[in-house]
């Protein structure tokens, strides 16, 4: 099994890089992937990689509220001591 190496391999991948990434074509350009299949192959990489990113800052995002509504809640629950 081969692992793709790039010189920008350190980068977050992005929708945007993935469906911009360049493949090699071969010498005599007959032999290898079909162009087109990995073409499509690329921009269901990013479509995927954007649906998940998203899904991600959705769940930061809730994680963040939640955890400001439990502060400010702690907060009233100093302010004001138990009898």
């Amino acid at each position: 099994m081969t692992v793709y190496r790039s010189r920008q391999a350190l980068r977050p991948l992005t929708p945007d890089r993935i469906a911009a990434l360049p493949l090699p074509l071969t010498r005599r350009g007959w032999r290898g992937y079909r162009v087109d299949e990995v073409d499509a192959l690329l921009h269901r990489l990013a479509f995927e990689l954007q649906r998940r990113t998203r899904e991600r800052d959705d769940v930061r995002a809730e994680n963040q509220r939640i955890k400001g509504a439990l502060r400010a809640w702690q907060s009233e629950q100093r302010t004001y001591p138990a009898p």
